[in-house]
């Protein structure tokens, strides 16, 4: 058996969770994950009750994801299932977004609009509200279960728990009505699956925003290990300039005599008090004094906080500030690095910005030059054809005409190719048939429609026929779709 002191030395080695209770602070950077939090919650909350009038055969919904009739909405435009190449290239331009900015200043989409961020961010300001600043939750945390307690922590609770039910309850107005669905929450009459979904986002935003918070960026996430291999030493990244701030003075006294310095060269302090103020305010309670880390979100709080103490202390800003690892060594050996924006404008984000562009700019020329009617025929293949009781040969097929327009259309199916053959629907007349047949559509309808098609009987060299179905609209829009006419001495040639 191992050593009982072996066994303990074991189980140390896996440190227990240190909560994180981060300090308040007011600067640029906190401004602006206050506006991005603001418009990001807006877009999100707000979005489901945004009319858009499509006319009296579509949702009004600005953004919709309808399952049911298999759309998808976002304002004026409309995509059908046959047209998800727009989701992938969306999806295409979501990352490559992500790849720009990566490159460009690092993680600063952990750090100001990734939802767990946005949402920590949210559920902390809430902690804080009602349990104090850091001091006071430190304070509150160690003290014992007294009835001031206890009622902070379920007002806390309750008040995550209400946000965490409001994020799930606005994911499912995306994919119903939501006037009518929320009228159906409160009464009791929604589906099953809309008080499951409320049911579980509920739980994961209470949980992940609430609860485990910063342990989701640092052992969770696997984006910041992505990222590494995204970014290089001329990304921007919250950095702390230790060639500057180091050695610390433990306090306030400093040194400013040049001739003591000039006769003891170790008198030299740097500009870091070593205050704690950076790590008080950082959400995942890290020490960006210690280099680059797994847990740095590069929020950029810890720069607000740094540069308040240095204009306390008479000392220049930005001892912690978005800097690359090229100008980093270009500072530390006395030169002059070169401007944030040329490290941002370089071929590599170029590159991408053109990707992204271009990728942007098809999309919305494929969009705007769509066709607005779509014919798919498929051919029956049980049995191909039929040998009717005067001698021709008769081929079955469906024909599904898509309207994506939302007004009823009429459209005359006409048929190319084969000069002697006909056409006609299943509830018609052969007698009667023609080349051409006409066909209703409803307003953003598909309609699946069983056509025959007869000829005389081929020679077997011209059995196997091409033959094409044209839609033609009122407007003279139309659309082709190709397919073959069997007969039975194509059968035999096979054989």
């Amino acid at each position: 058996m191992s050593d009982p002191k072996d066994l303990i030395e074991q189980e140390r080695f896996f440190e227990a969770r240190r909560k994180v209770f981060p300090k308040a602070v007011n600067g640029p950077f906190r401004r602006l994950k206050w506006g991005i939090m603001a418009v990001t919650l807006a877009i999100y909350y707000l979005t489901p009750w945004i009319r858009w009038d499509r006319g009296p055969y579509a949702p009004h919904q600005a953004a919709l994801v309808d399952i049911a009739h298999r759309r998808f909405y976002l304002f004026s435009i409309e995509i059908w299932p046959n047209e998800f190449y727009y989701v992938t290239g969306m999806l295409v331009m979501a990352g490559i977004g992500l790849f720009l900015v990566t490159s460009a200043v690092g993680r600063a989409w952990c750090g100001y609009a990734c939802p767990q961020t946005v949402w920590t961010d949210l559920f902390v300001h809430v902690e804080r509200l009602i349990e104090g600043d850091r001091n006071a939750q430190f304070r509150l945390e160690k003290s014992g279960w007294t009835p001031a307690k206890i009622g902070k922590r379920l007002a806390k609770h309750s008040i995550w728990l209400l946000i965490a039910l409001a994020t799930g309850g606005a994911w499912i107005f995306y994919f119903a009505d939501a006037p009518t669905l929320a009228y159906q929450i409160f009464t009791g009459t929604a589906p099953f699956v809309a008080y499951a979904t409320v049911g579980i986002l509920t739980f994961t935003t209470y949980t992940l925003g609430g609860l485990m918070r910063e342990q989701v960026c640092i052992y969770m996430c696997p984006w910041p290990r992505i990222q590494a291999a995204l970014m290089d030493e001329q990304s921007l990244g919250v950095t702390y300039k230790a060639w500057r701030g180091e050695p610390r003075t433990h306090g306030l006294k400093r040194t400013h005599d040049l001739t003591e310095l000039a006769a003891n060269p170790d008198a030299r302090v740097g500009d870091c008090i070593d205050c704690n103020a950076c790590v008080a305010v950082c959400p995942t309670g890290i020490d960006i004094r210690e280099g680059p880390q797994i847990g740095c979100i590069t929020c950029g709080l810890c720069i607000d906080a740094c540069d308040e103490v240095m204009a306390k202390v008479g000392r220049p800003p930005r001892l912690i500030g978005y800097t690359s690892d090229a100008d980093e060594r270009i500072a530390r050996a006395g030169g002059t690095p070169k401007p944030p924006m040329k490290r941002v404008l370089r071929p590599r984000t170029i590159i991408y910005s053109l990707i992204w562009g271009g990728i942007g700019l098809g999309m919305l020329f494929v969009l705007g030059n769509r066709a607005r009617l779509d014919l798919s025929v498929a051919q029956s293949r049980n049995p191909e054809w039929v040998r009717l009781s005067d001698g021709t040969i008769r081929n079955s097929y469906t024909v599904k005409l898509r309207n994506m327009e939302n007004r009823p259309r009429d459209f005359a199916v006409s048929l190319e190719g084969l000069p002697q053959g006909v056409i006609w629907v299943e509830s018609g007349n052969r007698k009667t048939a023609t080349r051409s047949i006409n066909v209703h559509v409803d307003a953003d309808q598909v309609r699946p429609v069983q056509l025959f098609v007869a000829a005389p009987a081929q020679r077997e060299e011209h059995s196997n026929i091409a033959i094409r179905l044209r839609a033609l609209d009122a407007e003279g829009g139309s659309v082709i779709d190709g397919t073959r006419f069997g007969s039975p001495e194509t059968e035999e040639h096979q054989e």
